[in-house]
């Protein structure tokens, strides 16, 4: 097709007969085809000279946050007992909504959790990376950053430019040479190119 035709729920798409076969995001009803999603219409031809319309969305599939699964999240809110972040991806699958998450005080690391200062380990706008801890209540996914590989993997400066880490628990900014407490995460070679971006 040279154009791709915008489908919405209910719309007709065509007559059910010898040769046009519902596909994947239609359903049939009373002799004809109908879309069941919100997407581009597709038409494949098969061997046996018959059509199937298919309806595809942007995205194939939709990818919630599970338990034990690594996210990545932007910190949104800091107080003494948790931080508050906004989850932007599954792995290195974005996602399509933001889902909220928390991260408690004694989820941050794995040892000396009763000398943790929330805010010299996250602060707003740090993009971090977390393991689901549970799912939590309904307003947000209870996450931990409590292993080498979670925390911090990129953080902004009080002059705007990226910092680097320079322990495991400070990052410096390369143009003021300021250092800032951060939970510095030993961030993993396949989620690097999804940070950067």
């Amino acid at each position: 097709m040279a154009a791709s035709i915008v489908c919405v729920p209910g719309q007709r798409l065509s007559r059910a007969d010898d040769t046009h076969v519902a596909g994947e995001g239609t359903y049939v009803r009373g002799g004809f085809i109908y879309s069941s999603l919100v997407g581009w219409l597709n038409e494949l031809k098969t061997e046996e000279q018959k059509v199937t319309l298919t309806v595809q969305t942007e995205d194939s599939c939709t990818v919630i946050p599970t338990i034990d699964a690594v996210v990545t999240a932007r910190v949104t809110n800091v107080n003494p007992r948790f931080c508050k972040c906004a989850i932007l991806s599954v792995g290195t699958s974005p996602l399509r909504d933001v889902f909220r998450g928390m991260i408690r005080k004694e989820d941050v690391r794995a040892t000396e959790k009763d000398r943790v200062e929330m805010h010299k380990c996250y602060r707003p706008g740090d993009i971090i990376t977390a393991r689901v801890l549970s799912l939590g209540d309904a307003q947000s996914y209870l996450l931990t950053t409590a292993e080498n590989e979670l925390g911090v993997a990129m953080a902004t400066s009080e002059a705007g430019v990226n910092m680097v880490p320079v322990s495991w628990c400070k990052m410096q900014c390369p143009k003021t040479l300021n250092e800032e407490f951060r939970k510095v995460a030993k961030v993993q070679p396949e989620y690097i190119e999804y940070v950067r971006s």
